[in-house]
């Protein structure tokens, strides 16, 4: 098991820039209007309406600025200045200031969801990086502060967000053995323990000379162990020839590393 366990989507949060760059915590001030009446989380995405920060959702179906790294205001009942990790809706406070990570070029590490408005936690298969990603609608918590923000499994091609790599160190690794098939539609192995979840984006490696290597093929349909003698799997096609000698590695990978895309960011708009 990997660690930490990814059990939820928790936002975006910057990580470097592209480039090899350090993201050193930099981050611009900008002001959130007097009583405005949306929850930020940390974490989420905002834009700026006739000068001030409002909500976009994560999505960027609209264009962002950056990332809502939480924010300070006085508050209207204590009269004392707060750091709150979110913007709580309709705070009367006319001096409130997001902190937004704000640089086109950030590198943002995010949770794979299996669909836009759930957290049930999916796996980005090794096919999408370098491709784009769509971003979920689930909303934060105001118990924690945090957003829910998050990109879907199932989103490939489509989106906002282009996959630069996935996070090795919450990868989930499952060994079996093969049984039958080829790996272009379905795969039945055996060796997994029964209750399991394989997410889609699961992808299936084969260990080789001790090393792993991609068969191209990734689980397309997601399936709940029943059986650790003969669990059917529904695959895309494979690019290499599995081989019922190789020990078989399947790894889920629940978090990515990716980039908003060129256009998406205010500051890339013409």
């Amino acid at each position: 098991m990997a660690y930490p366990v990814v059990s939820a989507p928790y936002g975006f949060k910057p990580v470097n820039l592209i480039g090899g760059q350090v993201f050193a915590g930099s981050t611009r001030n900008l002001p959130i209007a007097y009583g405005y009446n949306t929850n930020i989380f940390y974490g989420d995405f905002v834009n700026l309406a006739s000068g001030y920060v409002a909500s976009v959702a994560n999505t960027l179906a609209t264009p962002t600025v950056g990332v809502f790294l939480g924010c300070t205001y006085t508050s209207p009942v204590t009269k004392q200045k707060l750091f709150s990790q979110y913007w709580p809706a309709g705070t009367l406070a006319g001096d409130a200031q997001a902190i937004i990570a704000d640089d086109p070029d950030t590198v943002f590490k995010a949770a794979v969801v299996t669909a836009a408005g759930t957290a049930t936690i999916a796996s980005a298969s090794s096919l999408l990086v370098g491709a784009n990603m769509a971003g979920n609608t689930s909303t934060g918590s105001t118990a924690t502060g945090d957003s829910a923000g998050g990109v879907v499994a199932a989103s490939a091609t489509a989106g906002n967000f282009r996959v630069l790599g996935l996070v090795p160190d919450t990868q989930v690794s499952a060994s079996a053995t093969y049984v039958s098939g080829t790996g272009t539609t379905t795969l039945t192995v055996s060796g997994l323990s029964v209750g399991a979840v394989i997410p889609v984006g699961t992808d299936v490696f084969q260990s080789i000379n001790g090393q792993l290597q991609f068969t191209g093929s990734t689980v397309s349909t997601a399936a709940t162990v029943t059986s650790s003698t003969s669990q059917a799997l529904t695959v895309t096609a494979s690019t290499a020839t599995i081989s019922a000698s190789n020990p078989l590695v399947l790894v889920q990978t629940p978090e990515v590393l990716v980039k908003i895309t060129f256009g998406s960011h205010r500051y890339y708009v013409a």
